[in-house]
């Protein structure tokens, strides 16, 4: 059997809101029938794919260059304030969508299929500092392939967060808030440096002369980055260079809060669940679909909110399909959650201040060593890992 520890969870998200401390047990059958359910509604979508999902990331690529071009646009008129924010917010815009709708999902490989060359996984490059093929390695294969397995998965933390009570405490994690802040406000530099596994070179694990291959790429992609919005752009606004060199900085600023709030809202609030490299040793299809359903977040919201989420706000359907397109999860989502609520587990979703705040909440109490804070153990999950005998 696995035992998961988990803390009290909200059950379903209902608008009861009750919650529940008994431990829930999924049988082995229980679990492979998820997985054969789940197997079905992936291969229905894989199957209706097709003009729709073409002409939607079509209509989404010309929207984004249409937001840049207005934002480069109205920079030249940046020293009227209102034109400035307008040309700062239509940046932002453009930023977002690059990174969220088309440049994480297309790298994916969710579009793969259309054999379109710009829209192919192992070719695309994206608007922020991080190569795509580093990205693809540190979050395509190592996140969701380890979705939140203490010492696997990176993304609990980042290598300088204390995300999860497994994670044990220091005196370092005192600054769990300022951290938090600080990736942030930084935060496509702080995915530009995740794949370089910092906090294994400081203890010795990994060599510096391991990740010169890496450091090259960074210096080559973050360097084109850097020329491209803080010297090239305001270059072209001639006497407007700092009020265009500020505007970018202030677009680049609002792509990364934006990004980090739904990332972190989509693995991190209450109820989300992490797991042991013994816990989740030789897994069924169906049991990791069971991990994907517990260790994710959804955040509620507008068709437009999900758009500028990359669909993200529907984090527990991306981790169980992360190569189906993110524009078919909201259609996808009403199937899983009717799935979880047949079985009894918990659908963990609820509106983006209601996550955030879970979060942020997380962050502060988890940087305060144990004794003070308690111990989170009441019982979740119990999955049985092999059939029962006769």
């Amino acid at each position: 059997m696995l035992g998961l520890s988990i803390p009290t969870l909200p059950f379903l998200g209902g608008a009861k809101n009750e919650e529940t401390t008994a431990p829930i047990v999924l049988s082995y059958e229980q679990v492979e029938e998820i997985g054969r359910e789940l197997d079905e509604l992936r291969a229905r979508v894989v199957a209706d794919l097709g003009e729709q999902d073409r002409e939607y990331i079509y209509k989404i690529i010309k929207a984004q260059r249409g937001f840049e071009v207005a934002g480069r646009g109205l920079m030249y008129l940046g020293f009227l304030p209102p034109f400035w924010l307008a040309a700062v917010g239509a940046l932002g815009i453009s930023k977002i969508l690059d990174n969220m709708e088309i440049g994480h999902n297309v790298m994916h490989g969710q579009y793969d299929w259309m054999r379109e060359p710009g829209l192919n996984s192992r070719d695309f490059e994206w608007d922020t500092v991080c190569p795509a093929d580093q990205w693809r390695h540190s979050h395509n294969y190592m996140h969701h392939t380890y979705t939140n397995i203490v010492g696997r998965d990176r993304d609990i933390g980042y290598g300088i967060l204390r995300m999860d009570d497994a994670q044990k405490w220091n005196p370092y994690y005192l600054g769990n808030p300022v951290y938090a802040f600080a990736l942030m406000v930084f935060f496509e530099w702080g995915v530009m440096l995740h794949d370089l596994e910092t906090e294994n070179i400081v203890k010795g694990k990994r060599k510096w002369h391991d990740v010169k291959p890496l450091l090259q790429g960074m210096w080559r992609k973050a360097g084109r980055q850097v020329l491209k919005d803080y010297i090239v752009f305001p270059a072209l606004t001639g006497p407007l260079f700092v009020t265009t060199l500020l505007g970018n900085a202030s677009a680049n600023l609002v792509r990364n809060l934006w990004t980090y709030s739904i990332i972190f809202c989509g693995h991190f609030p209450t109820g989300v669940q992490t797991f042991s490299e013994e816990e989740t040793a030789e897994e069924t299809q169906g049991q990791w679909y069971v991990r994907q359903m517990l260790g994710s977040a959804n955040i509620e919201g507008s068709p437009l909110f999900h758009i500028m989420s990359g669909n993200l706000s529907h984090q527990i359907e991306h981790h169980l399909f992360p190569d189906i397109p993110a524009h078919r999860y909201p259609e996808m989502a009403p199937h899983v959650r009717a799935l979880c609520e047949k079985h009894g587990l918990p659908y963990n979703t609820g509106g983006f201040f209601k996550q955030i705040g879970s979060v942020w909440g997380k962050i502060f109490k988890l940087a305060l060593p144990p004794f003070l804070t308690g111990s989170q153990s009441a019982p979740g999950v119990i999955v049985e890992r092999q059939k029962a005998t006769a």
